[in-house]
């Protein structure tokens, strides 16, 4: 599967995972949200920044807690839960937020723990 961007067509796996996360960027993060179906709201760019940066800096997916502790931090105390996560993203943290943000699908979808 791939995701064709302008000139460039993007390989992915079977579910819609970027297989090379250096591939990313804001255009291809919107055109894989749109396929999911959501619209990327400031709270959403939120996370999935959050995400890329930790790419970035670690080399690894985080896992949901440390995602809600950046809301909490750019969103509030009020926004920082797994109810609000799942309201930004209902078919989980793993399964869209980390799709969006251009991450290869965690080995372990316990992120979402």
């Amino acid at each position: 599967m791939t995701i064709q961007m302008g000139d460039r067509a993007l390989a992915t796996d079977n579910e819609g995972y970027l297989l090379d996360p250096s591939e990313w960027s804001e255009e291809v993060a919107r055109e894989i949200a749109r396929r999911e179906g959501l619209t990327l709201s400031e709270e959403r760019w939120t996370v999935v920044r959050f995400v890329r940066e930790h790419f970035e800096f670690r080399q690894s997916v985080p896992e949901a807690r440390f995602a809600l502790k950046a809301m909490r931090e750019h969103l509030g105390q009020e926004k920082a839960t797994r109810k609000y996560l799942y309201q930004l993203f209902p078919y989980g943290y793993g399964q869209q937020a980390c799709k969006i943000a251009g991450m290869r699908k965690p080995l372990k979808l316990m992120l979402d723990v």
